[in-house]
């Protein structure tokens, strides 16, 4: 699978059109990296890995990470709003964690359930700045995303949780002993509270 066809593959079908207006605007020819305040040489701009989810019964493939530099200000600014969104979403995979939070926050105010797959990845990170963020999302206005992004995807969201976990007990352990005092912890708890009230009311 080439470069260009794993960013095609990590979004719906119904959306390829507007991801060919954002692969347009992203740096192909750039291999080298900007990456904490150092220039880097890089083979390869999009990870071989990537994560397979389910979209509205269509299977979805999130790279592991990708490695480009930002596209220009003037390139960035012509897209449209879910042009922008969808450049936002390949963002949050960038090796850089700074990149990613920068992109969530762009993304608070995004109700697209699209998104919804990128974001949830960054429950299995373990940058707690971003996790701060990603909780800012998760609100009244966008839980229901979340919640229909699980019942799709029990596995992934099993794997998830064990992944939040772990990087508690390697990370932040020390800073917060117990484990409901973490952030990681709390979205994944609120999440499942919503979870089980869906279930529950399914079953009424």
């Amino acid at each position: 699978m080439s470069d260009v066809e794993r960013i095609f593959s990590a979004f719906p079908e119904t959306l390829h059109k507007e991801v060919e207006k954002v692969i347009e605007v992203l740096p192909w020819s750039n291999h080298q990296l900007l990456w904490r305040g150092q220039i880097q040489a890089i083979d390869d701009l999009i990870h071989s890995e990537y994560i397979v989810v389910t979209l509205d019964n269509e299977p979805i493939y999130i790279p592991g990470r990708v490695y480009f530099n930002e596209p220009l200000h003037e390139q960035e600014h012509s897209l449209t709003d879910v042009q922008k969104s969808i450049l936002n979403c390949i963002y949050l995979r960038h090796c850089d964690g700074f990149v990613r939070q920068k992109r969530l926050e762009r993304l608070l105010n995004d109700r697209n359930y699209f998104i919804t797959p990128f974001l949830f990845c960054l429950l299995g990170e373990y940058v707690i700045e971003i996790l701060d963020v990603l909780d800012q999302h998760i609100s009244p206005d966008t839980i229901h995303n979340y919640v229909r992004f699980i019942m799709e995807n029990r596995t992934f969201w099993q794997k998830t949780e064990s992944r939040m976990t772990s990087y508690w007990n390697e990370y932040y352990r020390a800073r917060y002993p117990k484990i409901s005092n973490y952030i990681g912890r709390k979205i994944a708890t609120k999440l499942q509270i919503e979870v089980s009230k869906r279930f529950n009311t399914a079953q009424q």
